[in-house]
C-alpha cells in the first residue's frame, strides 16, 4: 500500500467513524422507543417481540428499520393500516443526532462514551414524562451509579466532583420539594442527583441554571397562549435534560469563562 492509499484511507477515516456512530445511534434510538413504552407499564425489555399495539401483529425486522420503515410504510402499520406515533422517527433521530454531536465534540474517547450514555438516558427520560409525567426511578437510580462510574473509570470529571454533584443534585431538589409542598416530584430530585454524578457539581449548577430559566420561559408562553392553566401541571424532567445537554457540550467553557472574569 503506497503512501498515497494510506493518506486515502487516513482522510476517510473520521467521516467513516461519524457514519459509524450516527448508525449505531439510529439503532440505540430503536432501543430506547422499546424503553419508552415499556418501562412506564413495568413490562419486560426483551419479550415478547415489538407488535402492533392496534392489531398485536408481530413486526417484521423490515418493519423495524429505523426512520426508513415508517417512511416506507407512510407511518401506518402494514397489517391493519393504524397509524404509528412519530415519536418512534422522532427518538431515533434525535438519538442519532445527539451521539453524532458528542463524536464531533468529543472523538474516541471515554468522554463520548460517557456522554452517549447521558444522552440517550436523556431522551428516554424526556419522551416518558412529556407523555407520562413520571421519571421512573429504574432509570434515573443506577444512572447514578452508572455515571459515577463512568467517571471513575474515563477521568471525565474527577470522582469527588460526582460524588458532590449527586449530593447536591438531589439536596437541591430535596429542599425545593419540602418547600413547595410538593410542587416538584421525586423523579426531578433522582434526575438531579444523576446529571450531577455524570456532569460534577460545577456543571449541574450550570444545567439547574438552564432548566430553570428555559422552564420559566416556557411556562410563561404556556399561560399567556392560554395552553396551559396556573394549575396545570408542566413536566420539569425535560428541562433538567435539555439543561444537561447544555452543560454537557459547552458548560465546561462557560464556567472556566464565568470564574477567569474573577482572577483579572
Amino acid at each position: 500500500m503506497n503512501v498515497a492509499t494510506l493518506q486515502a484511507v487516513a482522510d476517510a477515516w473520521p467521516a467513516g467513524m461519524l457514519t459509524a456512530v450516527v448508525l449505531f445511534g439510529l439503532a440505540i434510538g430503536s432501543f430506547l422507543n422499546v424503553v419508552i413504552v415499556r418501562v412506564p407499564d413495568g413490562r419486560s425489555l426483551w419479550h415478547p417481540r415489538s407488535a402492533c399495539p392496534g392489531c398485536s401483529a408481530q413486526l417484521a425486522w423490515h418493519d423495524n428499520i429505523p426512520v426508513l420503515s415508517f417512511l416506507w410504510l407512510r407511518g401506518r402499520c402494514r397489517a391493519c393500516g393504524m397509524r404509528i406515533s412519530r415519536r418512534y422517527p422522532i427518538v431515533e433521530g434525535v438519538t442519532a443526532a445527539a451521539l453524532a454531536s458528542a463524536y464531533l465534540v468529543f472523538g474516541p474517547t471515554g468522554d463520548f462514551i460517557v456522554a452517549a450514555v447521558l444522552l440517550a438516558t436523556l431522551v428516554v427520560v424526556t419522551a416518558i414524562d412529556l407523555q407520562h409525567q413520571l421519571i421512573p426511578d429504574v432509570i434515573t437510580l443506577p444512572g447514578i451509579l452508572v455515571g459515577l462510574v463512568a467517571n471513575l473509570a474515563t477521568g471525565h470529571v474527577s470522582w469527588l466532583d460526582s460524588v458532590i454533584g449527586i449530593a447536591l443534585g438531589g439536596c437541591l431538589f430535596l429542599a425545593i420539594i419540602l418547600v413547595s409542598g410538593g410542587g416538584m416530584g421525586g423523579g426531578d430530585m433522582k434526575l438531579g442527583a444523576m446529571l450531577g454524578a455524570f456532569l460534577g457539581w460545577k456543571a449541574l449548577v450550570f444545567a439547574l441554571f438552564v432548566a430553570i430559566v428555559l422552564g420559566g420561559v416556557v411556562a410563561v408562553a404556556f399561560l399567556v397562549s392560554g395552553l396551559r392553566g396556573r394549575k396545570d401541571p408542566i413536566p420539569f424532567g425535560p428541562f433538567l435534560a435539555a439543561g444537561g445537554v447544555v452543560a454537557l457540550f459547552w458548560g465546561a467553557q462557560i464556567i472556566d469563562w464565568y470564574w477567569s472574569g474573577f482572577s483579572l
